[in-house]
């Protein structure tokens, strides 16, 4: 098997995954920026979505849970655009992303819409810290996948 390095590598390991593969990735691409937000809630979500026995109503309730952390963390941002609020709102859509019914998904791969989600809390991140570090979380998301890949 050869190395994850690039984006259209990783979109395709990602769509030959099942749905349940996908949910533990996404949950692993979460972990990563967890740090990004204070809400106690993602972090049960990501138990959740991280666990292969967690049943559909553990789902279903994790998503009202992730979805929740969104709005609230949403409606912190504000007018004045903290770009620290947003990090936070971002690794909330993150977990929500990794724990929404196929039926939200519109058809879109869990875990590739849990890694876009996960990158704009980084860049959110990075912008608010001046840093020059905006495509650190695609790396990181590619040696997250090459060792899921690997297991």
């Amino acid at each position: 098997m050869s190395t994850i390095s690039n984006d259209g590598q990783m979109r395709d390991a990602i769509d030959a995954m099942d749905t349940g593969q996908q949910r533990i990735l996404a949950a692993r691409f979460v972990e990563h920026v967890l740090p990004l937000t204070k809400d106690e809630r993602v972090q049960r979500v990501l138990q959740i979505a991280g666990n292969e026995e967690s049943g559909d109503e553990q789902l279903l309730a994790a998503y009202k849970a992730a979805k929740a952390a969104a709005l609230e963390a949403h409606a912190r941002c504000g007018s004045d655009g903290e770009w620290n609020d947003q990090t936070g709102y971002f690794v909330a859509r993150a977990a929500e992303a990794a724990v929404a019914p196929q039926v939200m998904s519109h058809g879109k791969s869990v875990a590739w819409q849990t890694a876009l989600s996960c990158r704009m809390a980084r860049t959110a991140q990075v912008t608010d810290s001046n840093d020059d570090a905006h495509d650190s979380e695609s790396e990181a998301q590619y040696r997250i996948l090459n060792e899921f890949l690997t297991r």
